[in-house]
């Protein structure tokens, strides 16, 4: 053996099974160093993050193979969920040595240590990570008649046409009260269930679609209750019912840290006809909110005085959250939703996370749980707490923003390898459930559109020119091209690829709001949209695409090559994000290769096939 590392815990020669395994999986380790550097003992230190034990197992040195000598041993891992950190230590006979982490050797302590994550096996629903998920800001998605309800919280108005440029500018108090509505409504989806269809959708998230005052209805008014401006329960009802006709599921925004200032709960205007807690403390949900002192000081998300936060801790609001038995959890499962997203994840304790994911499973057990969570969720911290969303109790699965930078990064002139590295760190650090239930996407309802992300030179420095800002007709090939081998990555990687409203459509907007304008109905970038539509069908039509294990063939400078292999199907892709072409050689165990894109055949010879890609272009290879 001559590989050149000492120890790989992606190299299943180092390490066996690879990445993180489920509670009481037997683990071994193999380590390699040099057999000039004379070492004669070698230990692996693990430190258990949650319960605090520190493990020091001596490695059982094997016969030496050519230039290097071979440590082993069998470590049992823990029967409860844990975030493992670990490293070796080799000394000699004389008592000289140093230990090893991810840095290489070092003489002092261990800076970065390899993670082994510890997870209890649990059911997760496969229908989410092999689908397609299509996300929908609700009052931009689709208008079917004018809404004018009456008695809406909220001074609300609505813009006059569907393609305005959403409205940015400040009240005449210095706020932006984001109370400028386009009127989309549940029954306007609902009407274009088959379109979606057609793309290969499988699963809709919406975003909040509850009574609030605002356009984006993040700031709650009545859980209870579906925004009239939206429609009806019922029309929320049909809309469940049509897309399980069509084999597709609906998944709400649960937004449980705060609430709105303007809501039945806190209801600091009196609109509704209940006392709030900013009114009486003699309120229901008076405990729900921390003041100091009460009325005008009070706990609220990131200091904004519109979104209380909510104390998770009350009984009352467990309750009326998840425990009881219509419960919000459970009434809107009922009523036909299948999983919830939950709204800024960080916020939430794992205590209250693990009751709705108990409560979620209890109700309609194959319904999913997804987090917001912005970095790797197997060992993120917030506010000085190690997380354990996905050690098997509290997330399904997270939305996938690491995959998001990684993969702008690579298109906007990064290295491939690169992408490789931050993609299969995380995989080794996921449960392969979690790995596999991550929401994919190229952008949200919290990023620029990614149209304008991968067009734009520069981004203007004032809101009023971001407001106005249009890519020139050169930007914009330049940004559909690359958007083409976004889309191409985002349908073929592991977990679920989710597109949000417009992009296939080709719609431009730098930050909020201007990435949340009207559908382009009659007016979307045809191509973009029939290549976002063909690779839906591909991705329904291949199972490798949707369960397939993941190895990478190719990742250097501008060219990410990768393959997808499941029961003997096996798919390819190649990407190029550079101008100019580029050749590349691959294995390729047939003797033609067929391109599932262009349908051209290509000839492949002693088990290589050449590859000509010209700039900016992919294929997908059976």
């Amino acid at each position: 053996m001559s590989e050149p590392f000492v120890f790989d815990p992606r190299c299943i020669l180092c390490k066996d099974p690879f990445g993180a395994v489920s509670c009481g999986t037997m683990v071994s380790f193999h380590c390699r160093p040099l057999a000039k550097e004379g070492f004669t003992h070698c230990a692996l230190i693990l430190h258990h993050e949650f319960s605090g034990r520190t493990q020091t197992i001596e490695l059982a040195p094997t016969e030496a193979a050519a230039d290097r000598m071979h440590f082993s041993a069998a470590v049992l891992a823990p029967q409860e969920p844990e975030l493992i950190w670990y490293h070796f230590s080799f000394w000699r006979d004389d008592g000289s040595g140093c230990v090893l982490d991810k840095t290489g050797y070092r003489s002092d302590e261990p800076s970065a240590p390899w993670q082994m994550t510890v997870y209890e096996e649990s059911r997760t629903p496969a229908w989410f990570g092999q689908g397609v998920t299509y996300q929908i800001f609700p009052d931009r998605f689709c208008r079917l008649t004018d809404p004018h309800p009456e008695g809406l919280v909220g001074d609300r108005w609505i813009q006059e046409h569907w393609d305005d440029i959403p409205e940015w500018r400040p009240d005449p108090d210095g706020e932006i009260r984001n109370r400028n509505f386009f009127g989309g409504q549940l029954a306007g989806i609902t009407s274009k269930l088959d379109e979606l269809s057609r793309m290969g959708v499988t699963t809709l998230y919406l975003c909040p679609i509850f009574e609030s005052a605002s356009n984006h209805r993040y700031n709650t008014a009545d859980y209870s209750k579906i925004d009239p401006m939206l429609g009806t329960e019922e029309d929320f009802r049909t809309l469940c019912r049509e897309a399980e006709r069509r084999g597709m599921h609906v998944i709400l925004d649960g937004v449980f840290n705060h609430t709105g200032s303007q809501s039945l709960y806190f209801n600091a205007d009196g609109f509704y006809p209940t006392l709030g807690a900013a009114q009486s403390k003699e309120s229901p949900y008076y405990d729900w909110y921390s003041f100091h002192p009460w009325p005008d000081d009070y706990d609220a998300w990131w200091g904004i005085r519109t979104l209380p936060a909510v104390r998770e801790e009350s009984k009352t609001y467990v309750n009326y959250i998840i425990d009881d038995k219509d419960s919000i959890i459970r009434r809107w499962l009922r009523a036909g939703a299948s999983g919830w997203r939950l709204d800024v994840a960080d916020e939430l304790p794992d205590w209250f996370i693990e009751k709705i994911r108990g409560t979620v499973e209890e109700t309609k057990p194959d319904a999913v749980l997804i987090g917001e969570v912005w970095e790797d969720a197997s060992n993120k911290i917030a506010y000085s707490q190690r997380r354990r969303y996905l050690l098997g109790s509290e997330l399904h699965g997270v939305m996938n923003y690491p995959f998001r930078t990684a993969l702008l990064a690579y298109l906007q002139g990064g290295n491939a390898d690169d992408f490789r590295e931050a993609m299969e760190t995380l995989r080794e650090n996921y449960p392969p459930a979690a790995f596999y239930s991550a929401m994919n996407f190229l952008g949200t309802h919290d990023t620029p559109r990614i149209l304008t992300v991968l067009g734009a030179d520069t981004v203007p420095q004032s809101k009023d020119e971001r407001a106005m800002y249009r890519l020139t007709p050169a930007q914009r090939l330049k940004a559909a091209a690359l958007v083409r081998l976004a889309a191409l990555v985002l349908f073929t990687f592991p977990g679920s690829p989710m597109v949000y409203y417009g992009d296939e459509a080709g719609m431009e907007g730098f930050e909020d709001p201007f990435n949340r304008g009207g559908y382009p109905w009659g007016k979307e970038d045809q191509g973009l949209k029939t290549w976002f539509t063909n690779l839906g069908h591909l991705r329904r039509q291949r199972v490798s695409l949707q369960r397939g294990t993941i190895s990478y063939l190719y990742t250097a400078g501008p060219l990410l090559v990768y393959a997808r292999t499941w029961n003997g199907q096996r798919t390819v892709v190649a990407v190029n994000r550079a101008e100019a072409h580029v050749n590349v050689c691959i294995p390729w165990p047939a003797d033609t290769a067929l391109d599932l894109l262009s349908g051209r055949v290509y000839q492949a010879k002693d088990g290589v096939l050449p590859l000509y890609l010209p700039g900016r272009t992919g294929m997908l290879l059976e």
